[in-house]
């Protein structure tokens, strides 16, 4: 496998299977798309088998240089492993989800799939910062076509907002990076990670590259292009929006924000806890007052995001375990609330809330995936949504109590309006007849959702398989960071251990020794 190219491999499937689409019929385009969306997923299962955990930092590297200042240059940590296993498991999905719903120039919808595909491997995969930012940037183009084209009624206005949003904090970005290889003399990530820039170009450094992430999280307040985009986009639009772009941002603070720019990193951190504890609350109150579902779920990832970032800026390993454990089983989540919701829409053609209730009587395996989703996203032991949140809160919990007090609202709040939504739409009176005739689900709905409702159980039950890649590389970062590392409000101020035979000062006013007094 060592000299296998298996990383352009998995970026060529997609992209030819992209080009054929455009010039076959549409049942030929839809098996296609299937074929080489299952291909890479296979791709993607021989990488994570071959990974050598506690290897390299580095595995499975490629590189041709093409000109001065820029290269082909791909590689993965243990960090775009999970990511791009992540992209590559819901692809197929997204497919199946769109195998009857779109009917209407199907070889340019697959292949606007097919090609969103390949730029998101390649964001993960990319080595040279130039080459990210070419994945980063045309991943908008097939996305703004699958909402602008194939979208609701008001999608011209959510693509255009969407397009514009995403584009404009990109512009500050290439110009931080044109300065960036102009200071450091290279292009190539891995040796602009451990570049110190001059903490004065830092702060301007951070700001740039904050206003590309932080459009792309979404955070508060320009996230106001996401309820929009999710309403308007086509099902399989709105679980890859939800299951991977939005972990771009995620994945941009991992990889430039904090190992390039440490300390403008610490001297923004108040900001991103401002910002995200309004995205936790605020968002989550906005939620729950919503009558579309497409909206409440959107509007529920806003607040995800906030919890990930509030995890990140942490400047600890539980905090950036936590937050890549909250991106996987977000991914993984909210695609299938996404995927339940377009499972009854293709049957009714309307995400108001109010016009269904009682499906739990006609569509009983319908509730019981619908409910294991809607348990994840609260956040439910034994669900992937659990690990993640609580290994974050705890290690936002050695920075600041109030920051944490805060963010466990939004774990509360959240289990107010994903509940409040599972019990009108699956029990009470069935008031609308055509709901009350709703056919149960059929062997292709069966083939999305049980999937993922075994990657969110097995992400549950045993994260050790998920944290296990990633661990060297989260600890590689938080060793970059710990020169910048805050002073805690909460952290245990422990005494000095005793000498054999004297009584600690705690003993001699009658009260427990420290551990409990377990000899």
């Amino acid at each position: 496998m060592a000299d296998f190219p298996i990383l352009s491999l998995m970026l060529a499937v997609p992209l030819v299977a992209a080009l054929i689409c455009l010039f076959v019929e549409a049942k030929g385009a839809r098996t296609i798309a299937l074929a080489a969306t299952l291909v890479d997923f296979a791709l993607g299962v021989l990488l994570w088998a071959n990974y050598d955990i506690g290897g390299a930092q580095w595995q499975f590297t490629e590189r041709v240089e093409l000109f001065a200042g820029f290269s082909y240059a791909l590689g993965i940590d243990g960090i775009a492993l999970m990511l791009i296993m992540l992209s590559v498991f819901l692809m197929p999905i997204c497919i199946g989800a769109s195998w009857k719903s779109v009917d209407n120039r199907v070889g340019e919808y697959m292949g606007s799939f097919l090609l969103m595909e390949t730029l998101m491997i390649g964001v993960f995969t990319a080595q040279d910062l130039f080459l990210f930012y070419i994945f980063f940037e045309a991943g908008l183009i097939p996305m703004y076509l699958i909402i602008g084209i194939w979208g609701g009624a008001e999608r011209i206005y959510a693509s255009y907002k969407f397009f514009l949003y995403t584009l404009l904090g990109s512009v500050l970005m290439l110009i931080a990076m044109l300065w960036m290889v102009n200071e450091a003399g290279t292009t190539t990530i891995p040796v602009l990670m451990a570049y110190d820039f001059p903490p004065g170009a830092q702060t301007w450094l951070w700001l740039a590259f904050f206003a590309s992430f932080a459009v792309k999280m979404p955070m508060w307040p320009v996230h106001t292009w996401l309820p929009d985009a999710h309403v308007q986009a086509p099902t399989a639009g709105s679980i890859i929006l939800a299951g991977v772009l939005l972990k771009m941002g995620g994945y941009g603070f991992i990889r430039f924000s904090l190992p390039m720019f440490p300390e403008a990193s610490l001297e923004f951190a108040w900001l991103i806890f401002v910002l995200a504890m309004v995205a936790v609350v605020y968002t989550s109150l906005v939620a729950l007052v919503q009558h579309d579902m497409k909206k409440l779920i959107a509007y529920s990832s806003v607040a995800h995001m906030g919890i990930v970032t509030i995890g990140l800026f942490a400047f600890n390993v539980q905090g950036i375990e936590g937050s890549m454990l909250v991106m996987l089983s977000h991914g993984l989540v909210s695609g299938a609330l996404f995927l339940s919701v377009g499972v009854i829409y293709d049957r009714l053609h309307t995400r108001e809330i109010d016009r269904y209730g009682g499906l739990s009587i006609n569509m009983p395996k319908y509730s019981l995936f619908f409910m294991l989703f809607t348990m994840a996203s609260v956040g439910l032991p034994g669900t992937s949504g659990f690990v993640g949140e609580f290994l974050s809160l705890a290690g936002i919990y050695q920075v600041s109590t109030w920051v944490t007090l805060v963010a466990a609202t939004g774990i509360i709040l959240g289990a107010a309006y994903m509940l409040y939504l599972y019990r009108r739409v699956i029990f009470g009176e069935q008031k609308n007849e055509d709901a009350a005739k709703m056919p149960d689900l059929d062997l292709r709905e069966w083939l999305m959702m049980g999937p993922i409702a075994l990657a969110v159980l097995w992400m549950g039950v045993y994260p050790e398989s998920f944290l296990a890649p990633m661990r060297a590389d989260i600890a590689a970062l938080d060793a970059r960071v710990a020169r910048v590392k805050p002073e805690g409000d909460s952290l245990l101020k422990l005494a000095e251990p005793a000498i054999e035979g004297e009584a600690t000062e705690s003993d001699d006013h009658g009260e427990e020794p420290a551990h409990g007094g377990a000899h």
